[in-house]
């Protein structure tokens, strides 16, 4: 198992969503972050000028099974890409174990609902 963190673009939210729903990710935790980034490069937008490092986020944190990384790593890459500065960062991290409180179940199983997985 994996866990794959992305931080993106607030703007690019729902391009991602929908990516990861076609992938057959339907689920994920999100929070509104804010961080600072290492490039500095000013934008003006209607004569103010605006520091790119402090674009709004969006952080992203998946559980994901082995056969499953490659797919949704793509799927965020493509939809949260602009070309532009301050269009994020992708990190893939192993999990040891996971477990459903519920049923106890563990491992893969405490992933995915048995029936419902590809």
């Amino acid at each position: 198992m994996k866990k794959i963190e992305a931080i993106i673009r607030k703007s690019k939210f729902d391009e991602v969503k929908t990516a990861l729903a076609e992938a057959g990710i339907d689920f994920f935790s999100y929070w509104d972050v804010r961080g600072i980034g290492k490039t500095r490069q000013g934008r003006a937008y209607r004569g103010v000028v605006y520091d790119t490092s402090i674009i709004e986020r969006t952080k992203l944190s998946i559980i994901v099974r082995e056969k499953n990384v490659e797919k949704t790593v793509l799927a965020i890459m493509l939809a949260a890409r602009t070309g532009e500065i301050g269009d994020g960062k992708i990190f893939v991290v192993d999990i040891l174990e996971s477990y459903r409180i519920r049923t106890g179940e563990f491992g893969d199983d405490a992933l995915y609902i048995k029936g419902e997985e590809e």
